[in-house]
């Protein structure tokens, strides 16, 4: 019953934002995204201690509402693109440039592993990289509400060619896609258990870490590229191909040793994305986690 209620009332949601003019959409989330600020203080601080650790020279208070504020602005913007009041395309301010190197990614016709994280419009990142030649196998954590996840959720991030598969799922599935020169997107920057991880750097603090991406290098060779975007002002976003990381720690014999070392270099490619705007990374989950 529960589960009916909630997936109804996304619905709502979702028929409001298909008619409210996109001012007041951004007004709404942003005015939700401050009652969290305030409600739930324990957040917050995580937050802020995360933000001095990683950026010491940052205004913990300041800047920890911004992180909100960011955050609201992404949540208006996935809304406005569930009901399609939002151009994908004319978001990406660097859009020519960001598709000639997709264009070259995808003419080497070998595998690609993109890494990124819960950085910025996430969302709006794989729906543009999916419209404009990179399509994904997305690998994403399966939501508690199957009706939202099956009715609204997957159809959504699979409307341009992404194919939502659930971590549980996940390494036969990648595995196959890479085998056959397809693509992957990974989301790696958030706090992971069991045997196929690690304690890695990240940020000057050592963090349970997915060895995965290194594992589907060293086994099929894909292209191991990072891409993001950042929000240059509300709607509006620069898109990062960086260089494919090709580093395979060959002076290292040790399997498991060789893939911390790998995944370092893969955590390292996400902090320069983080650094490149701070505020817009997801500080409010407990990376660091002890």
């Amino acid at each position: 019953m529960i589960e009916r209620i909630e997936y109804f009332a996304v619905k709502l949601l979702l028929w409001f934002a298909s008619w409210l003019p996109k001012s007041i959409i951004y007004s709404i989330t942003k005015v939700i995204a401050m009652l969290f600020y305030y409600v739930i203080p324990s957040r917050r601080v995580l937050v802020a201690t995360n933000l001095q650790m990683a950026f010491p020279n940052l205004n913990s208070k300041s800047d920890t509402k911004e992180v909100y504020i960011n955050l609201s602005q992404s949540v208006a913007e996935i809304l406005l693109m569930f009901v399609d009041r939002f151009d994908i395309d004319n978001a990406i301010i660097n859009h020519d440039e960001a598709t000639a190197k997709l264009s070259q990614l995808a003419n080497k016709k070998q595998g690609i592993i993109v890494v990124t994280a819960h950085f910025s419009n996430w969302e709006l990142a794989a729906q543009f990289l999916a419209k404009n030649g990179l399509p994904m196998l997305a690998i994403g954590r399966e939501g508690e509400n199957k009706l939202i996840d099956e009715n609204l959720t997957i159809p959504f991030r699979n409307k341009y060619g992404n194919r939502a598969v659930y971590k549980d799922n996940a390494m036969i599935a990648m595995a196959k896609s890479l085998k056959s020169a397809g693509n992957v997107g990974m989301l790696t920057d958030q706090a992971i258990g069991g045997t196929h991880s690690a304690k890695i750097e990240f940020f000057g603090r050592k963090t349970s870490t997915t060895l995965s991406v290194a594992a589907l290098k060293l086994k099929f060779n894909p292209l191991v590229v990072p891409i993001s975007i950042i929000r240059i002002s509300k709607g509006k976003y620069k898109m990062y191909i960086d260089e494919p990381i090709d580093y395979i720690a060959s002076e290292i014999n040790v399997e498991r040793e060789k893939m911390e070392a790998m995944t370092l270099h893969y955590n390292q490619a996400l902090e320069k994305m983080i650094t490149r705007s701070p505020l817009e990374w997801f500080w409010v989950h407990n990376r660091w986690k002890h």
